[in-house]
């Protein structure tokens, strides 16, 4: 295995800034939001079987795991059957990336909310409770970090908060995979550039990637 290059060391301006820059702007965010997000609430519950908000089991920083809040945008029990409704090639991709193309679980507001993503809203009040950031790569799960990344690499994906907006993330999302080995390098390079330059261009570019939709399923 390659040495992996240094991550960027970060002061304590740059931590300090960045907590507050999260937590003004998540609970801004979260109270003028008030309304839609009870209105999504309603629709997901109205339109399908479960609850309204769907808790994923995350890694965050240090390794200390969290629940990610989305709204729930599959059938109920998709987590806990998928061989229900996938092929053998799905439940392939389903185990190697955590994603399926055309995924049938979906219920139509979910595919809707997904390809807007206005199901990952909730996450707002990740940020807020300090499980997640706005920028830093995306939340990852355990099964993924053991499969996809070194020692070295998991090491270094845990140093910081998971982001809702990271380089993964502006840079073609679904199309760019752990298979292919180019996911864990985007995710990685933002230890090496973090900076509050750096993480107000991603914010910045993710403006042009959520409403063009580039990469959502």
């Amino acid at each position: 295995m390659s040495e992996l290059p240094p991550s960027r060391k970060v002061s304590w301006f740059y931590r300090f800034v960045k907590r507050g820059f999260d937590v003004f702007n998540s609970l801004l965010l979260l109270i003028v939001l008030l309304p839609l997000l009870l209105i999504l609430a309603l629709l997901v519950v109205c339109t399908s079987r479960g609850g309204a908000i769907y808790l994923d089991p995350r890694i965050g920083k240090n390794g200390k795991p969290f629940k990610l809040f989305k709204f729930r945008s599959m059938v109920h029990d998709a987590e806990l059957h998928p061989e229900k409704y996938l092929t053998p090639e799905q439940m392939e991709q389903w185990l190697t990336e955590r994603k399926v193309d055309n995924d049938p679980r979906l219920t139509k507001f979910g595919r809707f909310m997904r390809k807007t993503s206005l199901d990952e809203l909730p996450q707002f009040l990740n940020i807020f409770l300090g499980t997640m950031s706005f920028v830093g790569p995306r939340p990852i799960t355990d099964f993924e970090l053991k499969k996809h990344f070194s020692d070295a690499e998991a090491q270094r994906m845990l140093m910081c908060r998971p982001g809702l907006l990271g380089v993964w993330a502006v840079s073609g999302r679904s199309n760019v995979t752990f298979e292919s080995g180019e996911r864990q390098k985007l995710e990685l390079s933002y230890l090496e550039k973090r900076s509050l330059g750096f993480d107000l261009k991603l914010i910045f570019k993710a403006l042009p990637a959520v409403i063009t939709r580039k990469g959502a399923e």
